[in-house]
């Protein structure tokens, strides 16, 4: 009798309405809806009901099923135990995904509290995040964690990870979570999900017999975590505020395979050889004081390169149309109200007052060009106008973020700012660009990153000039053969910009340059120029910066070459040694004639005539990395040659001094 008819009409004709009702909406109850997944390539998977992550990862492979960390539905990260419940996009992670580490590297931190717990039962537990190539969990603890106890933690970690154990989630009101935590002994937990608004639900995650507050997601079970280590131990206050106590913060590094967690580790090794707050100590360029936190004093040899850095890029100002101009260090608070810093950026701006008169210290250059700017009346025709200027500026940085000349409380920034019309900002972009490329690759830098900032969702300017702004940005790339990465939403509220990122030799990433579109401070400052309709228009001011802090790109430079600094930029180029008493007269007159030479050309010659031994001589200088040695005996005295020592102990031979001279000149002129 039902064949070829649906339910509701059989029972329709079989029963009374009363009773079909009834069975007519259990009927349709009990089915739940078919759920459709859409996958990244297009495709589409049905399932007849609720399906979690792992589900449909191991409907597609058994090999997904098992690299599966978590997935991302509609674009939001979650479990791989997470529901689906109605039609959705889907993407499966794996170790192979950023997301995927992350997941890892959150799990791993979670790891490594668990380890802590099961050894040490009295610490408790904080916060433990993701951060930048790893993890870090704070404790509070009655005792200071010893070297020996990083290695107990990590072998534990390891235990803990191979018995594979679930990591499963539940979600409990929030005052029956606090309930929970106190009675476990964990008072900081309790204290973190107070402070959640009553009534809403919080979720924890357990593994084995360790259970935290975290609103996750996380791996499926411990045994996804396999390469990790712990790195060290620091202080850290509880909540960041010092007048809280301070706890112990164990930092660690998990990634996706052995080799990765290897090649990380190398990358360690390595720039723990190249950091510059070490290498500017054993090559004498500079210190830094505690009777001033923060700024640098700098060394004979360290402010020569610092000059040649400085008249280097003086040179690019004034072969590319720039004026260098220079404004004052402090100036009136009103100033800094009518821009928005006071407002914005007054804790990190150092005050001072006289006459009763309130005073800042510049942490940026850009209003005192406007002002400068302002003086006399401009026309279109002088636009583009560009100023350049190395100016001095004070930020008051928290003692916790100093970093020896990398991050500093006094900088100076090759600055410039560029006043033009809204139909040049595409021509201007462009030729900064070609010139921001030809000044890193002189310094050695050739694999540049270039990002787009686009309009944020609070900002000020018609729709309009941000469409033609962001749009000159990008194609200014394109003209210039980059490849464009979009960062949506970025951009500061006056305006989209440019971010120019090195890669230096062993893969970091430094932010240097930059190109910002500003709708904003003209206006705010009053600034005009009389168009060719004879009406005031506002300028675009373009703020651009090639090297960025002066002080952090040495820094970078230093870091990059590990201390051995290009001929060009060496502080000593050339060093001359006798091998007895005989030669000194003669490599008095080498050294000279070096030095003399005509124009600029002249080198940076250190002259070694002591009474020791050659080897001992060049041991020891080598150390300074100089790019040549000079070695004279009688042999060379007698036919006016030196032997050359390369840097890297190479043995270049012996040549005439004036075959040198050809030699060196030739690599400063390269900027080999």
């Amino acid at each position: 009798l039902m064949k070829g008819l649906d339910a509701s009409a059989w029972l329709w004709f079989g029963v009374p309405d009363a009773f079909f009702v009834c069975v007519k909406i259990t009927l349709f109850c009990s089915q739940d809806p078919m759920v459709n997944i859409t996958l990244p390539d297009g495709s589409q998977r049905q399932f007849p009901g609720p399906v979690t992550v792992a589900e449909v990862a191991t409907s597609i492979g058994a090999g997904l099923a098992k690299a599966a960390l978590g997935g991302k539905v509609n674009d939001r990260l979650v479990d791989a135990s997470h529901t689906i419940t109605q039609d959705s996009r889907l993407s499966i992670v794996t170790a192979k995904d950023a997301d995927g580490l992350d997941l890892i590297r959150h799990s791993t931190a979670h790891l490594l509290a668990y380890a802590v717990k099961e050894l040490f039962p009295d610490a408790q537990v904080t916060i433990g995040p993701v951060i930048e190539n790893g993890f870090f969990y704070d404790f509070s603890f009655s005792r200071s964690f010893t070297p020996e106890d990083l290695i107990a933690i990590e072998k534990r970690m390891t235990e803990l990870a191979n018995k594979d154990e679930a990591v499963v989630r539940r979600v409990l009101p929030r005052d029956e979570a606090v309930a929970h935590f106190k009675a476990m002994g964990e008072h900081y937990k309790a204290e973190i999900i107070s402070s959640i608004p009553a009534g809403e639900d919080v979720s924890l995650y357990r593994e084995g017999a360790f259970e935290d507050l975290c609103r996750g997601p996380h791996v499926p079970s411990t045994g996804k975590l396999k390469f990790f280590k712990l790195m060290k131990v620091a202080g850290a206050y509880w909540r960041g505020d010092h007048r809280n106590e301070m706890l112990q913060r164990i930092y660690g590094t998990a990634w996706a395979s052995k080799d990765d967690l290897q090649q990380y580790l190398t990358r360690l090794e390595e720039a723990e050889k190249r950091d510059h707050r070490k290498l500017g100590r054993e090559l004498d360029l500079f210190h830094i004081d505690e009777h001033a936190p923060g700024l640098v004093f700098w060394h004979p040899k360290g402010w020569t390169v610092w000059q040649k850095v400085e008249q280097y890029m003086r040179a690019v100002y004034q072969d590319n149309g720039y004026q260098e101009v220079k404004g004052p260090q402090i100036i009136d608070k009103s100033l800094w109200e009518k821009t928005g810093h006071w407002d914005k950026y007054r804790d990190n701006m150092f005050t001072t007052e006289s006459e009763k008169r309130d005073y800042a210290l510049k942490p940026m250059n850009c209003p005192g060009h406007i002002l400068i700017f302002k003086q006399g009346m401009k026309s279109y025709r002088d636009l583009p106008l560009r100023y350049g200027e190395f100016g001095q500026c004070h930020r008051n940085e928290p003692t916790g973020g100093l970093h020896g000349i990398m991050r500093v409380r006094g900088f100076t920034q090759d600055d410039g700012h560029i006043f033009c019309t809204e139909d040049q900002i595409l021509a201007e972009s462009v030729n900064f660009t070609t010139l921001l490329q030809k000044v890193y690759k002189d310094f050695g830098f050739t694999d540049i990153i270039y990002k787009v900032a686009t309009r944020p969702a609070q900002r000020i300017g018609s729709d309009e000039i941000w469409d033609k702004a962001e749009h000159a940005l990008m194609e200014s790339l394109r003209a210039s053969n980059c490849d464009v990465e979009i960062a949506p939403g970025d951009g500061a509220f006056y305006g989209p910009k440019i971010e120019y990122t090195l890669k230096d030799a062993i893969g970091r990433q430094w932010q240097c340059g930059t190109m910002q579109v500003d709708f904003s401070m003209a206006e705010r400052l009053d600034a005009e120029y009389v168009g060719e309709d004879g009406a005031r228009h506002r300028p675009v001011m373009l703020h651009r910066a090639i090297v960025g802090s002066m002080e952090r790109f040495i820094g970078i430079l230093i870091e990059q070459h590990a201390g051995a600094l290009p001929v060009w930029l060496a502080p000593i180029q050339v060093i001359v040694c006798n091998i007895t008493d005989s030669q000194a007269d003669y490599c008095r007159e080498i050294a000279q004639k070096m030095q003399k030479l005509a124009g600029n050309q002249g080198l940076r010659v250190d002259l070694d005539l002591r009474n020791e031994k050659i080897t001992y001589k060049i041991r020891e200088h080598s150390m300074q990395k100089p790019p040549y040695i000079l070695v004279a005996g009688d042999k060379e005295k007698a036919a006016g040659t030196v032997a050359v020592r390369a840097r890297g102990n190479k043995d270049l031979g012996v040549m005439s001094v004036d075959a040198f001279i050809e030699l060196i000149q030739s690599d400063i002129e390269s900027k080999v």
